[in-house]
């Protein structure tokens, strides 16, 4: 017989994996809670370490290297999705928890499948709904955030892999002060390159294009969560309220619910008690 208790779906974001939600998994647990931290397509034990990312590295063969999420798209994340969700909603209610780029493709799956998804939160995470989701990356609210960090970071030419591609285990001092204040500036040193260690150096193409943004029919219908997080540098507090605008204006009968978390992008997964407390508050109602 279904339990009445819900599952947390766990949607990661842009070179992570389920791997980054063990923390809070294990928070959520301590609480009563079944959650379920998906891998997308071509991420956790399906990602390519090129042996070019091992140390010593070999910087011009990872230039070069192929890489096995080459040629996915979000159609296939959402297609992923779909299938985990059918098999958990057997079981009860299901929540929707999607951080960062996970948002897009939770927004894909809303649209497309409602009716498996009893309640959504976004956690700093994208949900377009004027633009195509890269689009947001040039308007005002993101000019505090320095794309140069990225840029540093790439370690390969996405037109010549076909994926995007960094190099999280660098040396330099000066890309990997940027990536902390970029995305942990919250966080130790040690925490931050522990998280760091659990990211992949690859990334899909495919963000998603004018179909993939929120529709009032589908994705408007399912209650919805929006987690700030105040400290974010990466998805500055602007462009987080700019989305909750939008989707709020698009479906003003189902408005978000707004919560804060004094946090960086990923600083909330380091140290997930709040984050987990959160979580069970909304679950509650």
């Amino acid at each position: 017989m279904p339990s009445p208790e819900p599952t947390f779906v766990l949607v990661h974001g842009a070179f992570a994996n389920s791997f980054s939600f063990a923390p809070l998994q294990a928070e959520l647990a301590l609480r009563g809670f079944r959650s379920l931290a998906v891998d997308l397509p071509g991420h956790g034990f399906e990602a390519t370490f090129p042996e070019a990312y091992q140390a010593p590295q070999d910087l011009a063969e990872l230039a070069s290297a192929p890489g096995g999420i080459k040629g996915v798209t979000l159609a296939d994340n959402v297609a992923h999705l779909v299938s985990v969700l059918e098999r958990a909603k057997e079981h009860g209610p299901v929540i929707v928890v999607a951080h960062s780029r996970g948002g897009i493709t939770l927004t894909a799956t809303a649209n497309a499948r409602p009716d498996l998804i009893d309640s959504m939160i976004y956690v700093s995470a994208w949900a377009p709904v004027e633009l195509d989701a890269v689009a947001y990356n040039a308007e005002p609210e993101m000019a505090s955030f320095d794309a140069s960090v990225l840029i540093g970071a790439a370690a390969a030419n996405p037109a010549d892999v076909g994926l995007l591609r960094c190099n999280f285990r660098t040396a330099s001092p000066e890309v990997l002060a940027g990536l902390k204040h970029a995305f942990m500036a919250d966080g130790t040193d040690d925490e931050f390159r522990t998280f760091l260690n659990t990211f992949q150096p690859d990334e899909n193409l495919d963000a998603g294009g004018p179909e993939d943004r929120a529709q009032a029919s589908t994705w408007g219908t399912v209650p919805r969560a929006f987690v700030r997080l105040s400290e974010d540098v990466s998805m500055p507090p602007a462009m987080q309220d700019r989305l909750i605008r939008e989707g709020d204006a698009l479906t003003p009968d189902n408005a978000y619910a707004v919560h804060t978390l004094t946090s960086s992008h990923l600083g909330w997964l380091v140290h997930p008690a709040p984050a987990a407390d959160l979580l069970a508050e909304i679950a509650a109602g």
